[in-house]
């Protein structure tokens, strides 16, 4: 069967238009080589869309992201310059309180990047999980290390309910813990508990961490694991509780956050599936 030029001319200018990145439709519903050709060029044009439309969807969360970056970091720089140059002419019980705010800002400082850093090895798939067999009651010892500080001044203790061997990685699973252990003492009080528990069932093991504070509204849940959201009542980066989602999820897992109310507070549960 013979192919007219004019079929020819007009495939070609329809080629044209798709690589300018114009929507065009190849198929037809005839027989012969050109339709098949048609069909084949239709099929290579919507996975070139789709690969580029991927690339702009990454290039658009990367600025996102360097946006937020900037922005959480754009604070404590601004915070610490202020007090610099205060120090300079403050009075000496002023000039104390200047450089303890200044290492405050610089510890905040370097573990915002340093939870980045995290995200970022995630994101990248650069991380080989060393699974191994590792107790609830050591991966509470290792989760709270980090935390020893901020649970002194606050006056808070933690309970561990029950005790349980689990499969993962001890770092990266404990660096999940003190997320939510974080994330717990943030939004209770002084002269407070923190319960942990563990458990299983026939379908996942699991580790849940309790606070004390007034709860959480539905709507709000959603926003918790969001990049940079988080609750926006307790000065955090809203990175620590997605950074704890991305982990669990890399052991086939998922995180649960039970509502709570005022006075018993804010569940969340670490779930990995068997």
């Amino acid at each position: 069967m013979l192919i007219r030029n004019s079929e020819i001319k007009e495939l070609s200018e329809k080629i044209r238009k798709a690589i300018d990145g114009q929507k065009v439709e190849f198929r037809d519903n005839k027989e012969g080589s050109l339709s098949i050709l048609k069909n084949d060029i239709h099929t290579l044009v919507n996975i070139k869309n789709e690969q580029l439309s991927a690339v702009e969807q990454e290039h658009a969360l990367f600025i996102e992201f360097m946006e937020n970056i900037s922005h959480q970091l754009k604070t404590p720089v601004t915070s610490m310059m202020i007090m610099a140059d205060l120090l300079q002419t403050a009075a000496p019980d002023k000039q104390e309180e200047f450089i303890h705010n200044i290492q405050t800002s610089l510890n905040r400082m370097e573990w915002l990047v340093g939870t980045l850093l995290k995200m970022a090895k995630l994101d990248a798939d650069a991380i080989t999980f060393d699974m191994e067999k590792v107790s609830v009651r050591a991966l509470l010892e290792a989760a709270l290390k980090p935390l020893a500080i901020l649970l002194e001044i606050k006056n808070q203790a933690t309970d561990l309910r029950n005790d349980l061997e689990l499969y993962c990685d001890k770092r990266w699973m404990s660096e999940a813990l003190t997320n939510l252990i974080k994330n717990a003492s943030e939004h209770s009080g002084d002269h407070t508990c923190i319960t942990i528990d563990c458990g299983e069932n026939p379908i996942y093991q699991w580790i849940s961490v309790t606070d004390m504070g007034k709860g959480i509204r539905k709507e709000e849940i959603a926003r918790l694991f969001t990049r940079f959201e988080g609750s926006g009542n307790t000065g955090g980066y809203g990175i620590g509780l997605p950074l704890a989602l991305a982990i669990v999820r890399r052991h086939n897992g998922d995180i649960d956050v039970d509502c709570g109310k005022e006075g018993s507070g804010a569940t969340f549960t670490i779930k990995l599936y068997k």
